[in-house]
């Protein structure tokens, strides 16, 4: 598959890198696994004098003989020596660099943590007396999204502060979903293409499995998922238990009441009667895999919450994967399969919803987008966007069949809104497929 929509981060590299000519630049890029970071700094480095570090897990002698060859063979340099611990290799090519300049990337830098946590440590002092003098352009990529922000952003940590540059790497828009399909599948529908968001998500990993599997259709996409050999069916477990450790147990389970629309903390608590404050304040912030919503026009401090896997692949895995374990494990894969196309176009129809506020977020028009509820979640709409600078508001209901759109009910939901913001201009507009 070409590489697609990473204009924006090509050029933000590219600047590092030249910067990094005249004085040395730590960069760490950090983004979920499958998201494509490796893809991305591999394509910023073509042409260039690179080094590319993988930490695995295994012994930091076995790491460091794999790095001196890595060296040997891009650098073409002569290493008298033994190099035999990363603080050696580490310091080493800062020295090098002084001299002639490289780009070195570090791919799965938190695995440190398993190999010699100390390394990060030594890092910072062999950094801190060289920078100076070094010119060296430094890449540091991480999966894991708590260890990395932890590392350069916790301020006990020896990495603290050190980082020149940072980079969050998030998945495809709908915008570049499209374009994989023009490009992949002409003649694609709208039901083609909300079911090829609604598993894929973006991730490039999941785009790619499917494009390649030519997987484009519903029923497509799903025997892609539920074959016996899918990489789809362990990927949540993959994903997400080097997160979570081994709490994982309680995290799935939130996880899986918040896929299955249970999204409020009191729901959640009444079924798995533990206190989920906890968890849900991690899930949120440290490992930014859920949002928190309030209903637009909510006070901050409202206590009217409500909880969203941000991932929509995760969002799937955790709704039809993880939830009927148990008959994917005997291998009754079409069981699964047929509960989807069950509740297919309930489930669907809130991830058009979010489809559509993804594409009003592209455009940059608004301050706030969001849903909207009242108490005992009366008179719900699925997304109102303000402007606040030009005083317009749009109240917008979604459906999968535009027949289905009710304006005149849709107005009477927002009859607490028109009356507070009567000096607004609100416009009422209906969303379907067909609009995709």
């Amino acid at each position: 598959m070409k590489f697609y929509n990473r204009e924006k981060e090509l050029a933000f590299l590219n600047e590092i890198e030249q910067a990094s000519v005249e004085s040395a630049q730590m960069t760490f890029i950090v983004g979920r696994r499958r998201i494509g970071k490796t893809s991305l700094v591999i394509k910023s480095i073509e042409q260039k004098t690179s080094l590319y570090f993988f930490i695995a897990k295994k012994s930091e002698p076995l790491l460091c003989d794999e790095f001196v060859i890595e060296i040997k063979r891009k650098l073409n340099v002569e290493i008298f020596g033994e190099l035999k611990s990363f603080k050696a290799v580490f310091g080493y090519l800062i020295e090098l660099s002084k001299t002639t300049h490289f780009t070195l990337i570090i791919d799965e830098f938190q695995e440190f943590y398993t190999v010699n946590p100390s390394v990060y440590s030594d890092m910072q002092n062999i950094w801190d007396a060289n920078k100076a003098s070094a010119r060296i352009n430094l890449i540091l990529c991480g999966s894991v999204y708590s260890l990395m922000t932890r590392i350069f952003e916790q301020s006990k940590e020896p990495l603290f502060g050190r980082a020149t540059k940072r980079l969050f790497l998030k998945e495809f828009n709908v915008d570049t979903i499209k374009e994989i399909l023009a490009d992949n599948y002409p003649n694609y529908t709208a039901e083609d293409l909300l079911a090829f968001y609604m598993v894929s998500g973006g991730v490039a990993k999941y785009v790619e499995l499917l494009v390649e599997a030519k997987a484009f259709t519903l029923k497509n996409i799903l025997d892609e998922v539920f074959s016996e050999n899918s990489l789809f069916l362990d990927e949540g477990k993959n994903v997400l238990i080097d997160e979570f450790g081994k709490d994982y147990g309680n995290y799935f389970s939130i996880l899986s009441l918040i896929a299955s629309s249970k999204t409020s903390r009191p729901e959640i608590e009444s079924i798995l009667e533990i206190q989920t404050g906890g968890y849900l304040d991690k899930l949120e912030k440290e490992f930014k895999l859920i949002r928190k919503i309030r209903p637009v026009f909510a006070k901050p401090n409202s206590r009217s919450v409500k909880y969203f896997i941000q991932d929509n692949f995760l969002n799937f895995w955790f709704r039809f994967i993880y939830k009927y374990s148990s008959a994917i494990e005997i291998g009754n894969l079409n069981y699964v399969k047929n509960i989807v196309l069950r509740d297919y176009k309930t489930y669907s129809g809130k991830v058009l919803e979010k489809y559509f506020t993804s594409q009003l977020r592209i455009h940059s028009n608004y301050s706030t987008i969001g849903p909207y509820w009242e108490k005992a979640n009366q008179n719900e709409i699925d997304i109102i966007a303000i402007n606040d600078i030009k005083k317009r508001i749009v109240i917008v209901e979604v459906k999968r069949q535009r027949k289905n759109i009710n304006l005149l009910l849709l107005q009477k939901k927002a009859s607490a809104i028109m009356q507070k913001y009567n000096d607004y201009k609100i416009d009422f507009k209906g969303l379907s497929m067909a609009d995709m």
